[in-house]
């Protein structure tokens, strides 16, 4: 048996390649939407891709599930449990609990784990080729790594109501009925790690032991103890907030994500092709370094600078929903370019029309900073904090206002418009991509703070304390 995580640490998401060697077969589960990583994955083990299986409705990255099974022929395994609310509305293979997928000698029995979605499926392996016991349990996001799934992501992204109270309710009984009936020695392969906002307090590294999170998990003595109440409150209390993002992820990957086939290449634009039409006709992506685009940035485009958070800064700036016009991305190259607009796609947005290699004429020079000593000389400034809710309760500068960037770009009507705005993080990198956000966004006056709160606190600038 061949089992191979495919992790991306900019969705901190986990895909897998499950393979039967001898019967010369493979199945995906989660796959993302770069669908020929998989496919070139398969063919290195010269194996025969035989399936795709999702374990639930995913809500923070675009599946690339039905796109990898129309590519290579071969059936797509959906979930059909939970509501009608929870049903995947495109054609698809069913399974329910109790089904059993069959891959050479290799056993996966589907269970039904719900509590993050009600429809969510976990999948436990047995290898027959070497044992008739069970020995891998892949849980999607129903257990990670020191931590469960969330059950409140439809309540914060998608302004539904309460619903995580009755999902708290369902995970605790998917735990107790399911998980806690393993035994101790099955390895645990979850959908998420350290990063992730489907969960508060991820490990950081790629599997655990029923055996152990049996023993060291915050949540496990509630459940063991029927200690609901408890386990309720526990898991609600301090989720990070919920990217607005995620509402559209979970409604394209339940009516089917759009098919993007074979992409042609990547327009190529002089810069003088964009003048004048940055911020009006299309979107242009500054993806220079955080020091480049602060000295010398480009009036109206949006800074999301490429590196390991390229998808997730990109889903908090771009809302294809709302806006429809063309992306051009600043990139050296082909290559660059295409690599670009596959990152783009994880996330939905696929209105990607070309690149340009240069900025030249296009740039009008530093853009506004604010040294921590010199805040209070601003006059009617606003600070705001596009950390998470959690983060701003910690410490925080007096008087400022929280809007975690995840929500920026679809509550902006929450920031004054008639105010100069400064604008910090942790350490100022989310800080510079949510103040091309609000400049977009035709906000005038928007400055960041230097070092962010970090600079704040070592300048020994008065803070907030942690709340009690």
């Amino acid at each position: 048996m061949l089992l191979q995580l495919i992790y991306d640490e900019d969705l901190a998401q986990a895909s897998y390649l499950i393979g039967c060697q001898a019967a010369g077969e493979a199945i995906i589960i989660d796959p993302r939407r770069d669908v020929d990583t998989f496919l070139r994955l398969v063919e290195h083990h010269e194996l025969q891709l035989s399936a795709v299986v999702e374990t639930h409705i995913h809500a923070d990255y675009q599946s690339g599930g039905r796109e990898l099974a129309e590519r290579s022929g071969v059936p797509l395994y959906l979930s059909d449990e939970g509501n009608e609310d929870w049903k995947y509305r495109f054609p698809s293979e069913k399974l329910v609990h109790g089904n059993e997928i069959r891959l050479g000698k290799i056993h996966i029995q589907v269970l039904h784990t719900p509590g993050h979605t009600p429809e969510h499926l976990s999948f436990l392996v047995t290898d027959g080729a070497a044992t008739d016991l069970p020995g891998f349990f892949l849980s999607g996001d129903f257990v990670f790594v020191g931590d469960v799934g969330r059950p409140d992501l439809l309540d914060e992204a998608a302004g539904l109501v309460d619903t995580r109270f009755e999902g708290a309710h369902q995970l605790f009984a998917s735990l107790r009925d399911h998980f806690l009936t393993l035994p101790d020695y099955i390895q645990v392969w979850p959908a998420h790690g350290a990063g992730s906002a489907c969960g508060k307090a991820l490990g950081a590294v790629p599997l655990t032991t029923v055996g152990y999170e049996r023993q060291v998990a915050w949540w496990s003595r509630m459940v063991r103890e029927g200690d609901l109440d408890g386990f309720t409150s526990t898991l609600l209390a301090d989720q990070p907030d919920a990217p607005l993002y995620f509402a559209r992820m979970r409604r394209t990957n339940m009516l089917g994500p759009a098919l993007l086939g074979e992409r042609p290449p990547m327009q190529v634009f002089k810069p003088a092709e964009l003048r004048g039409r940055v911020n009006e006709d299309l979107i242009l992506l500054d993806t220079r370094s955080i020091a480049e685009h602060r000295a010398d940035h480009v009036p109206g485009a949006l800074f999301v600078p490429e590196g390991k958070k390229f998808a997730t800064n990109a889903s908090f700036a771009v809302d294809p929903d709302s806006d429809k016009r063309p992306i051009v991305v600043l990139a050296r190259d082909q290559a660059q370019a295409c690599w670009m607009r596959d990152r783009l796609s994880w996330t939905g947005i696929d209105h990607v029309l070309g690149y340009v290699p240069s900025l030249e004429g296009l740039t009008a020079g530093p853009l506004p900073m604010v040294a921590p000593g010199e805040l209070t000389r601003v006059p009617d400034a606003l600070v705001l904090d596009v950390r998470t809710a959690h983060d701003h309760r910690a410490g925080r500068i007096p008087g400022s206002m929280q809007l975690d960037i995840g929500r920026l770009a679809f509550r902006i009507d929450q920031v004054p418009a008639d105010r100069p705005v400064v604008v910090h993080c942790q350490s100022g990198n989310r800080a510079a991509v949510a103040a091309s956000i609000l400049r977009a966004r035709g906000r005038t006056d928007v400055r960041e703070l230097e070092g962010s709160y970090q600079g704040w606190v070592e300048a020994g600038c008065p803070s907030v304390p942690a709340e009690s």
